[in-house]
């Protein structure tokens, strides 16, 4: 997509407030491209940026969808080419910004035509074991099977449903041509520092109340019940474990994420790498400013 800019990078890298810092210099909004910030309520276990981060630019699809709403790619691609023609239509830049790389590459690519799931065999589907559908698919998509995260079942389970009803491998059916027409970058920190700052952000949301905010979330969807942190702080609720090693749980999850998430970036885009940890705060805004605004020069 040539007419927005792209701010990507794993979770607790400092994207949100850097994403400000720049699209408040170039006039710009933003668009936010988190998988789980989309919700309603949550704000502190999916670290939505703070009211001042908020306050400095317009953001949009941050805390827009009810929590017991499913969510996917392709009706988020829907909501953000609408927000980013809206931002345009008022003689403003957009900037994509987030670490949820299926929908970043939903912009960016676009979406294959992938078939509506199956009731049925849906319900069949569910009915067998996460090493059962992995094995599955394996049989009938060896590329996906090798690349897919397979503790995650409800992707796994997609990738078998989609190669049975349309008799293809999936990862024939999502080949989408590689393109080079988004601008961006991928903000990026030394792993020790960024383990560090996720270690943090996980303690300051038990001290500002995650516990209680969990507790009383009400109804999620099946999406939304992915939200990273959530199943470990029911399993606390519930009495199951303590406190620190929910605490020592979340951060280590968050920790994998991280690393997964840089992986599919460094695979999935071109973006430009920038690392913080060497560039600094200021020079990191001023980069990424000069280039978002040479992106957007006629």
């Amino acid at each position: 997509m040539k007419n927005a800019f792209f701010i990507v990078g794993p979770t607790a890298v400092g994207k949100s407030e850097l994403a400000a810092e720049v699209a408040r210099a170039c006039g710009g909004e933003i668009v936010s491209a988190d998988a789980f910030q989309v919700y309603c309520g949550l704000d502190l276990l999916t670290a939505k940026p703070e009211a001042a981060v908020l306050r400095a630019v317009p953001h949009h699809l941050i805390g827009c969808v009810p929590l017991d709403e499913e969510m996917n790619a392709e009706r988020f691609r829907a909501a953000a080419v609408r927000a980013i023609g809206q931002i345009h239509s008022r003689g403003k830049p957009a900037f994509v910004v987030g670490g949820s790389g299926m929908y970043v590459k939903a912009i960016t690519h676009g979406l294959s035509p992938l078939p509506p799931a199956d009731p049925h065999l849906r319900q069949e589907l569910e009915q067998q074991t996460a090493a059962e559908l992995n094995a599955r698919l394996a049989e009938l998509d060896p590329v996906t099977a090798e690349a897919i995260d397979r503790n995650n079942k409800h992707r796994v389970l997609r990738a078998v449903e989609i190669c049975l009803l349309t008799g293809r491998p999936a990862s024939e059916l999502r080949r989408l041509p590689v393109t080079d027409a988004s601008a961006g970058v991928l903000v990026l920190r030394d792993r020790a520092e960024l383990y560090q700052r996720i270690d943090e952000r996980v303690a300051m949301m038990f001290r500002s109340g995650v516990i209680d905010e969990v507790r009383t979330a009400g109804p999620t969807s099946s999406t939304a019940v992915k939200t990273l942190g959530l199943s470990q702080i029911q399993e606390l609720i519930a009495g199951r474990i303590s406190e620190a090693e929910c605490i020592a749980q979340i951060q280590q999850a968050t920790r994998r994420y991280a690393k997964r998430q840089l992986t599919w970036f460094q695979r999935q885009t071109n973006f430009e790498p920038l690392n913080l940890s060497s560039e600094g705060w200021p020079k990191a805004i001023e980069c990424i400013t000069r280039k978002a605004r040479l992106s957007f020069a006629p």
